[in-house]
């Protein structure tokens, strides 16, 4: 009896350890960093007369996320996991304080698809961190922990975006984005690295084979992750204009109450992920993402449009925890980088098409804004049908 309370304890330490708290609270930081700017960043385009190229803000930069994922997998998993995470903090750092630099259509373009790289780095290494640190059989849970700090970024970024956009300037915004990173990369300078058989970093390994970019094995995983996340570049593109439309003054409330239930769920979705298997927790977070999109396009009300966004963020709380530990669970011995660093991949280019076809496709026509929920929920319906058949296959 004594052997197993030690265990438990032994269990317990090694999640809630210095390591763990420190990666995630920069994982907070890093997120609230580059989110506070999402809300104000369309009227800003608008406002330098670039309002034709609303959906390349998120599109350029996830598509430099999407790009450097195989580069942040394979120096993850050579050079070890604290350099990338701060190489991207610092990425942060420095576009924070380019924006008001920057200030043609054009500036403001190139300065996105180079704000990407920090997306492209940090959160591979931060996920391959945790992983290292947690036992294995309570992945899920640590990875629901993490999502909390991470999306309590998200939530507090936009709205604490707004909130300066409202009382003091865009300037203002831009330094306060870079102040975020900065507490960011302090965090991840204080960590030790994990990994214990590391090479020197040389120009050699920038080098990328067929056999870097993508680890076949977590392909379930990042499909999953693709038909989830194009609703969330939909959501980062235009739920600003639609919660306006709506009828509130701050555009960051939809992403308030979404990472709110979010926040309730991730614990106990990562929970159930390690006790009754991952695909089945996915699969109810999918439903969710179903139900939620259907409603925040065809209730135009107030209510309806919060319980939708409450809906949302409950069915992203189920998936992501799952998602991430799934990855884990798909990868090879010593390639944990590599794989996650391919459902990155995934993540990004459903977030990056799916901010580029819904600007394109709504071009300031709020009518339009429904339609695009609608597709994005049919897309969530496919993992489900993917995800049946799988476990369908695998029973037999």
């Amino acid at each position: 009896m004594t052997t197993v309370k030690g265990e438990l304890i032994v269990k317990k330490q090694s999640l809630y350890n210095p390591k763990f708290i420190m990666v995630c609270l920069g994982s907070l930081f890093f997120s609230a960093s580059y989110n506070m700017l999402i809300p104000e960043l369309p009227s800003y385009l608008s406002d330098l007369g670039g309002a034709q190229y609303i959906g390349l803000i998120i599109a350029l930069f996830t598509l430099t996320a999407g790009l450097s994922r195989p580069f942040s997998g394979k120096l993850t998993d050579t050079i070890g996991r604290k350099p990338v995470m701060l190489f991207g903090a610092l990425v942060c750092v420095v576009c924070g304080g380019l924006y008001p630099v920057l200030t043609t259509v054009y500036g403001f373009l190139l300065l996105r698809l180079f704000h990407g790289f920090s997306t492209g780095f940090t959160p591979t290494a931060a996920s391959t961190y945790v992983s290292d640190v947690v036992p294995p059989n309570r992945l899920g849970e640590a990875m629901g922990i993490q999502g909390i700090a991470f999306s309590t970024g998200l939530a507090l970024g936009p709205a604490l975006g707004s909130l300066i956009k409202l009382h003091f300037s865009y300037e203002v915004l831009f330094y306060s984005s870079s102040v975020m990173a900065f507490l960011a990369s302090l965090l991840i300078l204080n960590l030790s690295e994990t990994l214990t058989v590391k090479k020197r970093f040389s120009p050699k390994l920038l080098r990328i084979s067929k056999q870097d970019i993508v680890a076949k094995e977590a392909f379930p995983a990042a499909l999953i992750t693709f038909l989830a996340y194009v609703a969330f570049g939909v959501i980062l593109t235009l739920i600003p204009d639609w919660t306006e439309q709506i009828g509130f003054e701050n555009k960051g409330v939809f992403f308030i109450v979404f990472t709110l239930t979010s926040l309730l769920v991730r614990v106990i979705a990562g929970k159930l992920s390690d006790r009754y298997g991952r695909i089945k927790v996915i699969l109810l977070g999918l439903i969710l993402l179903c139900i939620a999109l259907v409603m925040i396009g065809a209730m135009e009300s107030a209510t309806g449009f919060l319980v939708g966004a409450g809906i949302y963020g409950l069915g992203m709380g189920i998936v992501s925890p799952g998602i991430n530990a799934w990855t884990i669970d798909l990868s090879l011995p010593g390639q944990k980088g590599k794989a996650i660093a391919t459902m990155f991949i995934a993540l990004e280019a459903g977030i990056g098409l799916g901010a580029l076809l819904s600007g394109w496709y709504y071009h300031e026509i709020p009518g339009r804004i429904p339609i695009t929920l609608y597709v994005c929920a049919g897309l969530a319906f496919l993992g489900i049908l993917y995800l049946l058949f799988r476990m369908r296959s695998t029973s037999h």
